[in-house]
């Protein structure tokens, strides 16, 4: 069994609970992380830190999902303490004081874990408000405040942006709030001890302690958990990858890759979509894809194309859809995506505001045209034909593609990526 730490500022790099041997640090979580192959259905992953800011946040849904495969998961401290408040009852356990003031809605915001970070070491430079509430109520226990000066020093201190409250801005709150003597008596116990009143990182340590030793704080999961909704699907397609001959690929992009490239992949969607016919997965009576055709239009001569009629999405949660939709899949496809990918890495180096989706739409469409060989008036077809909703499908999978299939045509990177987009170095 393998312990997934998820942590960032709360902890050192250099903590002993992070070098166990059962013990895998990670960054702090974000959307997707969940989703890696690597966490197995018997390991256990603790949630700590996590990104919401500079990157999408971690989703309850992702969550569950584990969950529900059989992965326990902790949280505790900061991002990982409000998500097990949220979904105790769901299964997810939680430990420390953070976790409790959650619980009992004590707090309630994410602003009351979050810190300021050094860009280059990830660790904090500012003082989350739970450690500002902890200390301030250590202060009092020891009458160093009274509990009339308690509301206006917290308000004051909550009232200073996260990233900006740093320690010498909590003295300059404790003087306008003539609290100097509880800025002089904590600056005095954290000389003594740099880590006095760091409930984030006390809370951290019993939860990797509880998941290495116990007790196990999980309850237990409820067995109709749904999951199934257009966005956990598009979630798990986009994070989808697998190892294949020793490159790590995004199973989306290879499909991808197979439709706009692979001239036969008409036939083959075809032959998936008859597959689908033959075996619903709504228990309803399977039946060959032209009797259900004949079905659905009554028309025994010349029936609309199934693809047409059926937009079937992509799931691939279903080992079988990714065996049939990659059948013809070679070698060369697979060293191509890869080329392909390294291309737009290339792209950024040369231009810092290059991403895919600056591509521009007929510079695409262009490429399309010749790739499928045939006038634009057809491409919404040959897109369909393909497995694509329609073309604006077709061409947001096909900018990925961009920078490296122009690049085989023997172009440098930077005038491929000025000549498309509006992107300049």
């Amino acid at each position: 069994m393998t312990i997934h730490v998820f942590v960032g500022p709360t902890l050192p790099p250099d903590e002993p609970l992070l070098v166990h041997q059962c013990v895998r640090r990670r960054p702090p979580v974000r959307h997707g992380d969940l989703f890696d192959a690597a966490i197995a259905d018997t390991d256990t992953v603790v949630l700590i830190d996590g990104l919401y800011h500079q990157s999408p946040a971690l989703r309850h849904k992702e969550i569950l999902a584990v969950l529900a495969r059989g992965v326990r998961v902790i949280g505790a401290a900061s991002l990982g303490a409000l998500r097990a408040a949220e979904l105790w009852s769901f299964g997810m356990g939680g430990v420390g004081n953070v976790y409790r003031f959650y619980r009992n809605l004590e707090i309630i915001g994410d602003d009351e874990v979050a810190v300021g970070q050094d860009p280059m070491t990830g660790r904090a430079l500012t003082w989350p408000m739970v450690n500002c509430r902890y200390v301030i109520n250590l202060a009092v226990n020891s009458q160093i405040l009274t509990g009339s000066q308690t509301a206006p020093l917290l308000e004051a201190l909550h009232a200073v942006y996260y990233p900006q409250r740093t320690f010498a801005a909590i003295r300059a709150v404790c003087r306008e709030q003539n609290a100097t003597a509880f800025a002089d008596w904590l600056g005095e116990r954290r000389g003594g001890d740099p880590y006095f009143g760091d409930i984030k990182r006390s809370d951290a340590l019993s939860a990797i302690r509880a998941a290495l030793h116990g007790p196990d704080p999980c309850g237990r999961v409820p067995s109709d958990l749904h999951l199934d909704s257009v966005y956990f699907r598009r979630w798990y397609n986009a994070f989808a990858t697998e190892c294949v001959d020793g490159l790590m690929l995004p199973t989306g992009l290879r499909i991808a890759y197979q439709q706009l490239f692979d001239p036969d992949f008409r036939a083959l969607w075809e032959w998936h979509l008859d597959h689908l016919s033959r075996r619903p997965s709504d228990g309803s009576r399977g039946m060959p894809l032209a009797e259900r055709m004949l079905r659905l239009t009554g028309q025994e001569a010349g029936p609309p194309a199934a693809h047409t009629a059926f937009r079937v999405p992509i799931d691939l949660r279903d080992s079988g859809t990714v065996e049939r939709l990659l059948a013809y899949e070679t070698d060369p496809d697979r060293r191509a995506v890869a080329r392909y990918l390294a291309a737009n890495d290339d792209a950024r180096r040369e231009l810092p505001f290059y991403t895919p989706e600056t591509v521009r739409n007929e510079h695409v469409i262009g490429v399309l045209q010749q790739v499928w060989r045939g006038p634009d008036t057809r491409l919404e077809e040959e897109a369909l034909a393909r497995g694509f909703r329609g073309l604006a499908e077709a061409v947001t999978a096909m900018k990925v593609f961009m920078a490296g299939f122009l690049c085989d045509w023997e172009q440098p990177v930077t005038d491929v990526t000025e000549a498309t987009t509006d992107v300049r170095p």
